[in-house]
């Protein structure tokens, strides 16, 4: 990004000096990460290490990537470098050097803003404290995170000093590294990196489960608006309830996890119905599909379809009645030894026998879930299941997506694997396969699911699902104001 625009004004030589001078020290900024990660972080450093052994491996965080002219995206770190660091901030870059038998050396060098005296801290749009504030220092960064810190000038002396050593770089995230250095692992240390994300720890888990409780409190923030929004077309109902999680979000983690979706009425049968422009009516159903992200980065993924007057019809109950039903069959299949697609298995015969008992499917689920492609009728329940039921779940939403396949959908379930149950039916409004009376309908339900010792843990029960309970959870929320 330039630090000049055709809109600045000019700052001739004496005002450089003049507003250099008379500056106290800059404000601190306390680092902002939890301290009780940094045991997490170092244990997952140790884990990749021991993967490479005698080799270096440098993993960058990433940059500011320009929306339009000197304006910027939203920073996000790259998700592996955070689950190794702690650390969130643009431009840093961990380096972690062989020692011989010992652990790996790890050192995470950070970029220091420009302080009091300097120009910059007056003139840059980036890195200057007086334009976007200012960031942790280095000896607070290391302090807070466990971890050797040191500037970003620095970075390249170190990386001249692993000429010579076999460097695995995470590639694609920051192309000036790429360029330098290469990926000579063809991809390996990301792969390996999923993998290992694969199984989350104790701290782990308790950062998902708290991004299912802010998220469940985002959703009653969102049920609790919908009498605003409800048959006002001069609004775009579905946009004001994205917006009002998104406070949610904003204001107990970091932001949403991925965008939103809001979808009223025939919206909800499309899958990823994002654009969340449209109005919400009386007698529609609402799918929500919505996940706050913590500070750490760890995400919730969780789906409710709700009726917007508050109590489901008739024909909308026969279909969510069924959804539920095969979320819960697929919930019960989330169990140390089971392979990860018995969900999918579970709650799709119980979706294809209801379509076929309705006489929309002309196969029994059997024949319909025959893991025969090519016998007829196998598969044609996926009209109107549209998606797999389940995907891991962390620090991304679809997490460990460059996992190897036999590690991940041919995977056997395993203490610490968290995932989502989430079956829907989609009922096209135009599918003259379906009865006219359930055109139009869209279900989803979603929870996030851990893998224990024992039963499964749902992460995200905080929100019911019974459907008459989710009529009594609304009537509860919207007779109660709303806090932060």
């Amino acid at each position: 990004m330039s630090e000049s625009t055709s809109y600045d004004i000019p700052l001739p030589a004496h005002l450089v000096a003049a507003f250099g001078s008379d500056w106290d020290p800059a404000p601190p900024m306390p680092h902002p990460a939890r301290p009780d990660g940094a045991a997490s972080a170092a244990a997952h450093r140790l884990s990749i290490g021991r993967a490479f052994p005698g080799q270096a491996i440098v993993v960058p965080a990433g940059g500011l990537t320009p929306r339009a002219n000197d304006t910027d995206y939203a920073f996000r770190a790259a998700s592996s470098f955070t689950w190794l660091t702690g650390e969130t901030i643009e431009d840093a870059v961990l380096v972690m050097t062989p020692n011989g038998d010992a652990p790996h050396e790890a050192t995470l060098y950070i970029r220091e803003f420009a302080q009091p005296g300097e120009l910059a801290y007056f003139t840059s749009r980036t890195h200057g404290a007086v334009w976007v504030g200012n960031v942790p220092n280095v000896a607070d960064t290391e302090a807070v995170l466990g971890l050797t810190t040191r500037p970003l000038t620095e970075l390249a002396a170190a990386l001249d000093k692993l000429r010579g050593t076999a460097t695995a770089v995470l590639a694609g995230v920051d192309a000036g590294l790429d360029a330098r250095i290469g990926d000579a692992t063809n991809g390996r240390l990301a792969q390996l990196l999923d993998e290992l994300r694969l199984i989350k720890d104790s701290w782990e888990l308790g950062r998902l489960a708290y991004a299912c409780e802010v998220t469940t409190r985002g959703f009653a923030d969102v049920v609790r608006e919908l009498p605003r929004v409800i048959d006002r077309p001069d609004l775009r109902g579905e946009r004001w309830l994205e917006g009002t999680f998104w406070r949610r979000a904003r204001l107990e983690g970091n932001e949403v996890g991925y965008t939103s979706i809001l979808g009223a009425g025939s919206h909800a049968t499309t899958l990823h119905w994002w654009r969340n422009n449209g109005p919400v009516s009386s007698g529609q159903l609402l799918l929500a599909d919505m996940g706050v992200e913590t500070d750490e980065l760890y995400t919730a993924d969780v789906t409710r379809t709700l009726p917007i007057s508050g109590s489901y019809s008739p024909d909308q109950l026969k279909v969510y009645r069924a959804v539920e039903e095969a979320q819960r069959a697929g919930i019960a299949e989330v169990r140390v030894g089971a392979d990860f697609l018995a969900a999918h298995r579970a709650a799709n015969w119980v979706l294809a026998d209801h379509l076929h008992s309705w006489g929309v499917l002309p196969v029994t689920a059997d024949v319909s879930l025959d893991p025969d492609d090519s016998r007829p009728g196998s598969g044609l329940h996926r009209r109107y299941t549209l998606h797999g039921t389940s995907h891991m779940l962390g620090i991304d939403v679809h997490d460990c997506a460059q996992a190897r396949d036999e590690l991940y959908r041919g995977a056997t379930l395993e203490a610490g694997h968290v995932l989502t149950v989430e079956p829907g039916l989609y009922f096209q409004s135009n599918d003259r396969s379906v009865p006219a009376e359930l055109r139009g309908i869209g279900v989803r339900i979603e929870d996030d699911i851990a893998v224990t010792d024992g039963d499964p843990l749902v992460l995200s029960a905080g929100l019911p699902r019974d459907p008459a309970e989710v009529e009594a959870w609304m009537r509860e929320v919207q007779s109660t104001p709303a806090a932060p």
